[in-house]
């Protein structure tokens, strides 16, 4: 009942929406601010590497971090600023909103992984509701019109695909 509300009701996609430009406003300026500015994840791996409640809690992920992350610091502040970035922007026009909804959610769970709070938990949970929504959730946002075209593209695509293997 409540799953059929959040993904069919119009004022559940009005809530949603509101849900929505917060969280992308919240991502989009975090990233924003890293962007334009002089952002270094370094120190923040650095950190998450030396914390010893990482490295007890989630050893494979310390490990991923002190192997993969640390030495790859310049490629991860790339991503995750830029990342930042376009979660928030697809949040906040309502394009793409179940996939920037996803990746901010891994974000955040990546950064509660790294043994930081701060509004990660609450993020997380608004996302949550946006993700059960999927279509609903940017109904009132560019979605109403991307998500359409996609599809009509999507099926395009597997008709010729289909008409080619017939026809071999």
């Amino acid at each position: 009942m409540f799953m059929d509300f959040l993904r069919n009701n119009v004022i559940a996609a009005g809530i949603l929406t509101i849900v929505r430009i917060y969280l992308g406003w919240s991502w989009m300026t975090a990233g924003w601010g890293k962007v334009t500015g002089d952002f270094s994840a370094a120190g923040y791996l650095n950190g998450v590497v030396n914390n010893e409640t990482v490295m007890s809690q989630y050893p494979t992920y310390h490990a991923f971090i002190e192997s993969f992350a640390l030495p790859n610091a310049g490629v991860f502040s790339f991503m995750v600023a830029w990342g930042e970035l376009l979660v928030g922007i697809g949040l906040l026009v309502g394009i793409l909103t179940t996939a920037a909804a996803f990746f901010g959610i891994m974000m955040n769970f990546a950064f509660m992984f790294a043994g930081t709070i701060s509004s990660n938990p609450w993020m997380v949970l608004l996302t949550i509701f946006i993700l059960a929504a999927g279509y609903n959730a940017g109904k009132f946002g560019g979605d109403r019109w991307v998500i359409p075209y996609l599809s009509l593209q999507f099926k395009k695509l597997l008709k010729k695909e289909d008409t080619a293997t017939n026809a071999a």
